[in-house]
C-alpha cells in the first residue's frame, strides 16, 4: 500500500508538472520569438553602426566598438524581456542582486576573458594598429585580419593564421610596419681595403637611384659603417612607399642587384669574402726552443731567422721527412733542402 501510494503521488506530481508546462508553453514560445526578434534587431543595429562609420577611417574602429556594445545591450534586454514573459514574477533587480552576490566568483572565473575584452575595447578605441596593418609581435609577423573584443587574428606571410589574446597585445611591445606612408630599408656592403671608398659610395648612390621604387624624398644615403677584418663595410639606406612586406622584398632585390652590378661587374670594385691569414711555423729539431731562429708570426730580430717556405716546398719537405723515417731517403738530401 505504501509503494502504491508513493507511485500515485509521484504520478500526480509529474502530471501536475506536465499540466504546468502545457499552460506555460504559449508563454515559452512567445518568449523565444521575442528573444529572436531582439537578437536580429541587435545584429541589424551592429551592421547599421558599422555602415555609418565605414566611410570615415578614423571612426571605423569606434564604430566596431559601438556596434558590438549596442548588440550586446540589445541582446541582454531581450533576455530580460523573455524571462519576464516566461516567469511573470521575474524582475531585473533579482538578477542584479544575484550577480552582486556571485560577482566575486564570476570575476575570478572569467578574469582572463574580462582582461581580453577590456584590452580589445581599448585597442579599438586608441588604434595602435588597424585592420590590414602589418605588425610584428614577438615571433609572429603578418597582416591584421580582424580585431575582436577577445583576440586579434593576423595572417602570416606564409599563409597561416595566428590568434593573439588582446591582453598580450595591449601589455607588450608591437611593431607596426605600416604605421607611416614611407619606410627606410638598409643593407651593408663590404668592399676591399684597396678600393676607393668615396668612389664606391658614389657608385652605390647611382645604383640606388637607378631603381624606380626608391623615393627621392627622403633622400638615400651611404655611410661607412666599420673597418671589418676583411672589408670596409658601407651601409646603404633608402626609402620606399608603400611600406608593405612585398614592397620591401622587391626593393631589396632590385637595389642589391643594382649595387652588385655597378660595383663589381662594371667598375671592378672588390666585394671580398671573409679571409684568414695562416702563419706557418718553421720549427725543426735544430731550432726547437731557440726563439732567435724560429719564425712564428714576427721575426725575433736575428739575421739568422729562416725564410718562409712556399706551401709546395713545405709539403715536399714533409714527404721527404716521412720517407727518411721509413728508410727510403737520405739525410744528405734533407740537409740540402734545409739550406735552400
Amino acid at each position: 500500500m505504501d509503494i502504491q501510494a508513493a507511485i500515485t503521488a509521484a504520478w500526480q506530481k509529474i502530471g501536475g508538472q506536465i499540466d504546468s508546462f502545457i499552460i506555460m508553453l504559449p508563454n515559452i514560445i512567445l518568449a523565444v520569438i521575442v528573444f529572436f526578434i531582439f537578437f536580429f534587431v541587435a545584429r541589424w543595429l551592429k551592421l547599421l553602426v558599422k555602415r555609418l562609420t565605414r566611410r570615415h577611417r578614423q571612426a571605423r574602429n569606434l564604430g566596431m566598438v559601438l556596434g558590438r556594445l549596442a548588440q550586446g545591450a540589445v541582446i541582454l534586454l531581450g533576455l530580460f524581456v523573455a524571462l519576464s514573459i516566461v516567469v511573470p514574477t521575474f524582475r531585473a533587480g533579482d538578477l542584479v542582486q544575484l550577480l552582486g552576490i556571485s560577482g566575486v566568483a564570476i570575476g575570478f572565473a572569467f578574469r582572463d576573458i574580462l582582461q581580453n575584452f577590456l584590452a580589445g575595447i581599448l585597442i579599438l578605441l586608441t588604434e595602435p594598429f588597424k585592420i590590414e596593418d602589418q605588425i610584428v609581435f614577438k615571433d609572429f609577423e603578418g597582416t591584421v585580419e580582424n580585431i575582436e573584443t577577445r583576440a586579434t587574428t593576423i595572417r602570416t606571410y606564409d599563409g597561416r593564421r595566428i590568434v593573439i589574446p588582446n591582453s598580450e597585445l595591449f601589455t607588450n611591445s608591437v611593431t607596426v610596419n605600416t604605421a607611416f606612408d614611407a619606410r627606410r630599408i638598409e643593407y651593408d656592403v663590404g668592399i676591399g681595403y684597396g678600393d676607393d671608398v668615396n668612389e664606391a659610395k658614389r657608385l652605390m648612390l647611382e645604383a640606388i637611384y637607378s631603381v624606380d621604387d626608391v623615393l627621392r624624398d627622403p633622400t638615400a644615403d651611404v655611410l661607412v659603417l666599420e673597418l671589418a677584418q676583411s672589408s670596409v663595410n658601407i651601409r646603404a639606406r633608402w626609402w620606399i612607399k608603400p611600406p608593405r612586406r612585398i614592397d620591401d622584398l622587391n626593393s631589396r632585390d632590385k637595389v642589391i642587384s643594382a649595387i652588385k652590378q655597378k660595383l663589381y661587374v662594371e667598375n671592378g670594385i672588390d666585394l671580398p669574402y671573409p679571409t684568414r691569414q695562416i702563419l706557418f711555423h718553421d720549427q725543426t729539431e735544430e731550432t726547437d726552443g731557440d726563439r732567435t731562429r724560429q719564425r712564428e708570426g714576427w721575426p725575433a730580430g736575428s739575421n739568422e731567422v729562416p725564410k718562409p717556405r712556399s706551401i709546395s716546398g713545405s709539403l715536399k719537405r714533409i714527404a721527404q721527412i716521412q720517407a727518411s723515417k721509413n728508410g727510403n731517403g737520405s739525410d744528405r738530401n734533407l740537409a740540402a733542402d734545409d739550406n735552400r
